[in-house]
């Protein structure tokens, strides 16, 4: 073989490889985002995969997911969403009303799927919930509406409550509609509410020796990722105080909480991981009307309320979803 041939033959062999993967199809990237912390996203995490891989898409085989999280700093947010406009992802997963609307001021042309726990049409994500008409469709879940059936379960729980504590966010978008709403079933019902604002767990910590000093008997917490994130914090600080609380979400009372009562989160992430594979398949968000989650979790840990001295009353044993023993 002459020594041109060889070279020619050498210089094919190495650009060869490169020639074929350029012609194979580029693997689409879902930029998926929540102000949550990784630990506090599983619960929504975990069905989105799942039903994701069920419409076809495995994470690392025929689709790339890049993570990001916000750690509880709704503020965040915006940044995130701008950064993976910027890294040209198919899709945004984005599951928390924070990031939905980071999202949707991010990127007028890139599909998004969305799960948000108040109106998205008033937030403006979608026209309307049967014709988004844009690039953003999800699913909507009550969040920020069931402080006044949660006031209603502690009253159940303790006849005669005092005073009840509600807990917000500062920091959160949603919270002065959470106040007034459940100011409103207090005073429908004459309870007497002490409101605390709290952004920081410095914050938090000064509200509990607040709640102690005014001799509160139970404890609500307002939709916030916030109090998701320090969720182990808040668990730990109800019971230094001996003071019941009923939390958002089912994953404080299996870590320890008293109670929860929530949308079913498993069914909200089936939901959308569903709708991110028809999406990836090729279908529209603006064909795929908005789901509204219609299943609810009581959940009861009745060793925490054995540690308060409490007695669970029957009735609210009767409609828990799931008891924790």
């Amino acid at each position: 073989m002459k020594r041109r041939e060889f070279v020619t033959l050498l210089v094919g062999a190495a650009t060869w490889p490169l020639a074929v993967q350029a012609q194979q199809p580029q693997m689409p990237v879902i930029g998926y985002f929540s102000a949550r912390s990784p630990d506090a996203e599983a619960p929504i995490r975990v069905p989105v995969l799942k039903a994701l891989q069920e419409s076809g898409f495995e994470a690392g085989r025929n689709v790339a997911i890049e993570y990001r999280f916000a750690e509880g700093h709704d503020e965040r947010s915006p940044a995130i969403a701008v950064e993976l406009v910027r890294r040209q992802v198919a899709m945004l997963v984005a599951t928390d009303r924070p990031s939905a609307l980071a999202a949707r001021a991010a990127t007028a042309t890139i599909p998004i799927v969305f799960t948000s726990g108040a109106d998205p049409v008033q937030l403006g994500l979608v026209a309307s919930f049967n014709r988004p008409g844009g690039n953003a469709t999800g699913v909507s879940l009550f969040t920020t509406e069931l402080g006044p059936k949660r006031l209603g379960l502690v009253r159940e729980l303790l006849p005669k409550p005092g005073i009840i504590a509600f807990i917000v966010n500062a920091n959160s978008a949603s919270t002065p509609s959470q106040i007034q709403e459940m100011q409103g079933a207090a005073q429908a019902v004459q309870q007497r509410l002490l409101v605390l604002s709290v952004g920081t767990e410095e914050q938090v910590d000064k509200a509990f020796t607040t709640l102690a000093e005014r001799n509160v008997t139970a404890i609500l917490y307002g939709a916030s990722v916030f109090f998701q994130v320090i969720s182990e914090r808040l668990i730990a600080l109800a019971a230094r105080y001996r003071i019941p609380a009923l939390y958002e979400w089912r994953e404080f009372v299996t870590a320890g909480g008293l109670m929860s009562y929530s949308t079913d989160r498993n069914e909200v992430g089936r939901e959308a991981g569903s709708y991110a594979g028809r999406i990836l398949k090729g279908e529209q968000p603006a064909d795929l009307p908005v789901v509204q989650s219609s299943r609810f979790e009581f959940v009861i840990n009745l060793k925490t309320a054995k540690a308060l001295g409490l007695e669970i009353p029957p009735t609210l044993l009767a409609r828990a979803d799931e008891v924790v023993e």
